[in-house]
């Protein structure tokens, strides 16, 4: 299980592998929408901004958040590691429910760019 800690850690180098992606990724996080990520085992939420191809973690709520951001995320925390760690892939983990993708239709079509 992974700390809150190293789930922030994980959030911000994920932040800069985004904004130093480059193509159809670089394009795909260009986004300006609110953003929240639930660690479920440690029943904790970060929220921010998905924006200009980077994510702005702006505080750490317990439990889930008051008001749904437009892109959200819902996972373990050592599922948040291993993938950015490149130990678990993404897809693989959003299609067999180990990583929630919550987000609208259009924001869906282009983030799966990201996948």
């Amino acid at each position: 299980m992974a700390t809150i800690e190293e789930c922030r850690s994980a959030l911000e180098k994920l932040a800069d592998n985004m904004a130093g992606a480059d193509g159809d990724v670089r394009e795909a996080a260009a986004l300006d929408r609110s953003l929240s990520c639930r660690i479920t085992d440690l029943d904790v939420t970060f929220v921010g901004r998905l924006k200009g191809g980077r994510i702005e973690v702006l505080d750490t709520l317990q439990g889930p958040p008051a008001e749904k951001a437009q892109i959200r995320l819902t996972m373990s925390g050592g599922d948040l590691v291993a993938m950015v760690n490149g130990e678990l892939n993404f897809a693989k983990a959003w299609g067999s429910g180990r990583v929630k993708l919550e987000a609208g239709l259009r924001d869906l079509f282009r983030l799966r760019t990201l996948l």
